[in-house]
């Protein structure tokens, strides 16, 4: 694990001066890291791939190109540019890796996040409307009542690493908001175990390609493959309840249930089941990531907490709507953001080229992996001022500067998160909450990071003094 600073950033690009132009992608010249250089550097990269990154951004600019033996070339990229025209302009142009469509989803299965082509579009337009504000704001009374009930058993005047109960909070809010029911606690700490297991070893796998054969011989994956399947049987023992049962909670599973197909059929129990298994993997462990960062960067940066504070003890807490509290948080959100903007949970995107092309002047096949940095084009000095600095007010809305193009943290484009909204609701209204009843303190300036499948700290140390 790499250590990292929260103000400055060792080794960033230093943002001291004022966002400038970014030079037009010139290809002509594009780098190639070679597979010895690769090798050489396995262990760190194994470790943690960012810093390695990094240094060849710095070395050979803001695209460089990676071949590993006579597979299809791998070309990094942080260039603002470059990343909108794969993520936007000329989406249909890309496809998801196979890191997602087969690595992740032989694990969670094929929704919408590990799924591609006319599948993914039809069941994108299928789980949507579940995902529209409008649908959301029902739900807001569930979550904000986990939210207290889970942040409630918080230590308080004492340290303690802080990631683990948001890693409880995020993956309880998921669980309440799904399924509703209270006593399921026990076999959601078995989902959310079986999915932390799962991950680690797909990192294994994804870090050290070469070992893939050893993996399978030694039954290590398979061991993996069974977890999945007894997370799935749990779900569909928790869905067939409920069907059992007639009962209509208004939760996100009942809207699920009832979305239709254009031809007027339901999704299917197993479509169901991955659908479901998406929601848990990427809708708990970003979120309890940013949480995490964006409560250490505020107990870093006092005067930017206190004002936080301010507005969040300005309100009536107990009479208050969820959605007001929320519209009367617009520093705490600002705060959400500018923690994301430094550490994104998605901190890199993949996507491979489905026809050959030419950009900046250089060719690149067909089936060119691209690795979109989105945790290095957040930090670029000539699109932010003082990058590495904490400065929520860059989000605020009379910001006539409000950074938009260059902001990715839940992606961007047809493939953007669709619970973007939810884990902005989550997360303003857990943080607000905290600063309503808390004073936030760290003995650290630096936390380690661990770039799994999302960007996740190491221990997160804080201490909490109740506010009079």
């Amino acid at each position: 694990m790499e250590r990292v600073e929260a103000r400055p950033v060792p080794g960033a690009p230093q943002g001291g001066q004022g966002p400038g132009a970014v030079p037009e992608a010139d290809l002509t010249a594009l780098h190639t890291v070679t597979t010895g250089t690769v090798l050489r550097n396995r262990k760190r990269i194994l470790k943690n791939p960012l810093p390695f990154h990094r240094e060849n951004f710095e070395r050979h600019g803001h695209t460089f190109r990676v071949q590993i033996g006579l597979g299809s070339p791998v070309v990094f990229t942080r260039h603002p540019d470059l990343i909108r025209h794969i993520l936007q302009k000329n989406h249909r142009g890309y496809s998801k890796s196979t890191l997602q469509t087969r690595d992740l989803a032989k694990y969670i299965g094929h929704g919408i996040l590990t799924s591609e082509g006319k599948f993914w579009k039809r069941h994108r337009r299928l789980i949507q409307p579940a995902f529209h504000k409008e649908k959301l704001e029902g739900l807001l009374g569930l979550m904000f009542q986990t939210i207290r009930a889970e942040l409630a058993s918080l230590p308080e005047g004492r340290e303690f690493d802080v990631f683990p109960h948001m890693s409880d909070l995020a993956f309880q809010v998921v669980a309440r908001s799904l399924f509703s029911a209270g006593d399921l606690r026990r076999d959601m700490r078995r989902l959310q175990q079986i999915t932390q297991d799962n991950q680690e070893m797909l990192i294994r796998e994804m870090r050290q390609p070469y070992l893939v054969w050893w993996f399978r011989l030694t039954g290590r994956i398979r061991r993996h493959l069974s977890l999945s399947a007894d997370a799935r049987s749990l779900l569909d023992t928790i869905i067939s309840k409920r069907v059992a049962s007639g009962q209509e909670k208004h939760d996100l599973l009942d809207m699920l249930l009832a979305a239709r197909y254009e031809d007027g059929t339901p999704m299917t129990r197993a479509q169901l089941i991955d659908e479901v298994m998406v929601l848990f993997t990427a809708g708990h462990e970003t979120t309890a990531n940013a949480l995490s960062f964006a409560l250490h960067l505020l107990a870093c940066n006092p005067e930017v907490q206190d004002k936080a504070a301010a507005q969040a003890r300005s309100l009536d807490w107990e009479r208050t709507p969820p959605m007001a509290l929320l519209q009367g948080l617009p520093l705490v959100r600002q705060c959400v953001e500018e923690a994301m903007r430094l550490y994104p949970p998605v901190y890199v995107i993949d996507r491979v080229s489905l026809r050959e092309e030419t950009l900046g002047g250089q060719r690149f096949p067909k089936g060119t992996t691209w690795l979109l940095s989105v945790v290095e084009l957040h930090r670029l000095p000539q699109l932010w001022e003082e990058a590495d600095a904490f400065r929520p007010e860059r989000f605020a809305s009379e910001n006539p500067r409000r950074p938009s193009e260059h902001f990715y943290p839940f992606g961007a484009g047809p493939r953007m998160c669709i619970g973007n909204n939810f884990a902005m609701y989550e997360m303003v209204l857990a943080l607000g909450w905290m600063l309503h009843q808390f004073q936030i303190n760290t003995p650290v300036r630096s936390l380690e990071i661990q770039p799994l499948i999302s960007l996740k700290p190491g221990q997160v140390p804080l201490s909490l003094i109740p506010r009079p």
